[in-house]
């Protein structure tokens, strides 16, 4: 693969009732400053090596069901484990249960809208080199992980019994895939991936190579995107942009953006 050709991942977007509050909460728990976006949307922007924002942006469809992704938090102690945990509930998140077992030791949390994520416990091998956020653990199969590793240039870091994990090479958080079963689809997905083009790259070049990965032009039902995105990250993406929705192997959404 010419990985000059490569994007990169730009954001993570989470559709939220209320932006600026769920914008609030994510900022509280991660450390993370905001910073405004147009049409009522609010960014957050890492303080580490997570290589990736995170987009709030305005939405009038309910979660239904639970979402294909979700953070996996890391801890250095039980200590550090339970602060987290304290601090997330003190911001508005709740216990859930999705299943986990007893003897499990990491936490399942929900942010304020629903969102669903993990305080892993400390000692956990897999993420021992990762940040605060270790991984972006995603319901997938083996396939997506492998157009993901394409798409974005990252390198598979875990490649077993159908379960596989990506990681920038600059480091940051690992995206996993489990493998099947898949959980079942229930709606538009909340949490997306918004792309960007390499450095003076050309948006239908990108598109055109993803296609051939084995993703897929979708109709969202609202047509693209477009507005202003303020800052930029490693300076490749800024200003004015508008945005192809696609959609991965495993029928996931994500955004192709354009630099103008």
């Amino acid at each position: 693969m010419d990985r000059t050709t490569s994007c990169h991942l730009f954001a993570l977007s989470f559709d939220a009732s209320r932006p600026a509050s769920l914008a609030r909460f994510w900022s509280g728990v991660l450390g993370w400053e905001t910073v405004d976006e147009p049409h009522d949307g609010i960014a957050l922007l890492p303080s580490d090596d997570t290589g990736f924002r995170l987009r709030f942006l305005p939405s009038q469809e309910e979660k239904v069901g639970q979402n294909r992704m979700h953070f996996d938090l890391t801890s250095t102690s039980l200590e550090d484990q339970r602060q987290t945990v304290e601090r997330a509930l003190g911001l508005g998140a709740q216990h859930i249960d999705i299943g986990q077992l007893p003897e499990e030791k990491h936490v399942v949390l929900a942010d304020p809208e629903g969102n669903e994520f993990c305080v892993i416990e400390p000692g956990n091998n897999f993420l021992a080199d990762c940040g605060f956020i270790g991984a972006l653990a995603c319901d997938g199969s083996q396939e997506v992980g492998y157009f993901w590793s394409e798409a974005l240039g990252w390198p598979l870091v875990w490649d077993q019994d159908q379960e596989t994990a990506i990681r920038s090479p600059h480091g940051g958080p690992k995206i996993t895939w489990g493998g099947p079963p898949l959980l079942p689809r229930t709606g538009r997905d909340r949490l997306r991936f918004d792309l960007a083009p390499a450095v003076h790259g050309d948006r239908e070049a990108e598109v055109d190579r993803l296609l051939s990965l084995g993703a897929k032009r979708i109709d969202t039902g609202q047509g693209e995107t477009s507005g202003e995105i303020t800052g930029e990250i490693s300076g490749e993406i800024t200003g004015d942009i508008s945005g192809v929705a696609m959609a991965d192997p495993d029928g996931n959404e994500f955004r192709v953006l354009t630099p103008r």
